[in-house]
């Protein structure tokens, strides 16, 4: 793709904006380092051209603040206070979701998990967000929580433009097929293959 060119023009009787502004699914899967960043890359620029983004997250602790929930919140906060770039909605599932005030338990996560996938699904259907993050949502996928084909049914049949980032490891084959974008995080080097730690300002 040089200079941002496709390589394809395709023949389908679009006009070239009509193509450029189709809503697009997008995975970021792989062993790798890098799937969350990347998606929450895209969350910054499309806060800065005013979109309404929903980020839901799934697996990790509610007691786990990452740095790009930091950073996130307080660009919702900046959106509120002046109204510059869009509203941000940040939802964990750990102990329950965080709309939720009902407290959850360490047995609860697939009934949490299904619960959350519930209000996605409402919130496709209502066309509230315009970018959907589903952090790490290939797994409860891949564990059986949720059901691939109600997702793939709910992905492709999604109305308006609403585009949507999910992220994880091992991501299913039919999510794949549906996917607009695919990237694929390979693992070269890691710092923990040496025994070195996680650290501030790099993973969290």
């Amino acid at each position: 793709m040089p200079k941002g060119q496709p390589t394809l023009i395709p023949d389908d009787g679009l006009t070239t904006n009509q193509r450029r502004n189709r809503p697009l699914l997008i995975v970021n899967t792989g062993d790798g380092k890098g799937k969350t960043t990347a998606a929450f890359g895209v969350a910054m620029r499309s806060w800065n051209q005013g979109w309404n983004i929903g980020v839901f997250q799934f697996v990790k602790s509610a007691k786990w603040r990452i740095g790009e929930q930091s950073v996130l919140e307080t660009l919702a906060k900046l959106h509120d206070e002046t109204g510059v770039g869009g509203p941000i909605e940040w939802h964990k599932m750990g102990s329950g979701w965080s709309w939720s005030r009902k407290e959850g338990t360490g047995e609860d996560h697939e009934r949490d998990a299904q619960e959350g996938w519930a209000e996605i699904k409402r919130r496709i259907a209502a066309e509230t967000h315009d970018l959907l993050v589903l952090d790490e949502f290939t797994y409860p996928i891949n564990w059986g929580w949720i059901d691939i084909d109600d997702v793939v049914e709910t992905f492709t049949h999604r109305p308006g433009r609403q585009h949507i980032i999910v992220t994880g490891r091992r991501a299913d084959p039919k999510l794949i097929e549906i996917a607009n974008l695919v990237t694929e995080m390979t693992h070269v080097k890691h710092p923990m293959d040496v025994g070195q730690k996680g650290q501030r300002g790099i993973e969290w």
